[in-house]
């Protein structure tokens, strides 16, 4: 028994969050090899690649500025199976709007633009604002964050996640590029539904939180 242990803890593992750093690697490679393959056309091109890939940067980026974020997210460990999931669904899938930017064969619209950039920026500073919020009352105080950005919203940095992933399938210029943030949103439903019933049961006072604020979607949802 004692031998079946060891054995089992020398095993490959990795954090959920180093599977998807590697991941974010593995999506700019694809990303920069979609440019060299198919090559640029125009602003489509280049304003998807300036778009996901400093996004891929910043959220490495991010944990070298708040290091304490490794200790507080997806520190879960698996194998080599969990690794290769996360590589195909967060690496592979995930640069899916950027192969059909790079097959667009029609100019970007400067609607388009005007729709992306604000969804883009909107959405990186909110889910930014909202993990630094958290990240920095938790360490002060502890307990439920229900003030400041998330006093609306109990799940903001899930909305301004989806806010910037469906600006990039509004420069990629294809309705099966939104299959992303389509995919995203229904994975964020069944984690807020989780997180939800465990947040009640943890915080006497999630339940008066709940009826002054909503879920994703201000006065929806």
């Amino acid at each position: 028994m004692q031998e079946k242990n060891t054995n089992s803890s020398s095993g490959f593992q990795v954090t959920q969050l180093t599977a998807i750093n590697w991941a974010k690697g593995l999506t700019i490679l694809c990303l920069i090899g979609y440019s060299l393959f198919f090559g640029i056309q125009d602003q489509r091109q280049i304003l998807y690649l300036c778009l996901h890939i400093s996004y891929c940067l910043w959220w490495m980026f991010e944990q070298v500025l708040f290091p304490q974020r490794r200790q507080q997210i997806f520190t879960e460990k698996g194998g080599l199976l969990m690794l290769v999931a996360t590589l195909l669904f967060t690496g592979l899938f995930y640069s899916l709007p950027g192969y059909f930017a790079f097959t667009n064969p029609e100019p970007i619209h400067y609607i388009s633009i005007c729709i992306a950039l604000p969804l883009y920026i909107f959405g990186s500073l909110i889910n930014t604002g909202a993990d630094i919020q958290k990240m920095t009352a938790k360490a002060e105080r502890g307990g439920l964050v229900d003030d400041g950005i998330w006093r609306s919203l109990r799940h903001i940095n899930y909305l301004g996640d989806l806010m910037r992933y469906t600006s990039f399938s509004v420069v990629a210029g294809s309705r099966w590029a939104y299959r992303l943030p389509g995919v995203i949103a229904l994975l964020y439903v069944q984690r807020i539904n989780q997180k939800e019933q465990a947040m009640v049961e943890k915080y006497s006072e999630f339940e008066t939180y709940q009826k002054r604020s909503s879920r994703l979607i201000p006065g929806i949802w």
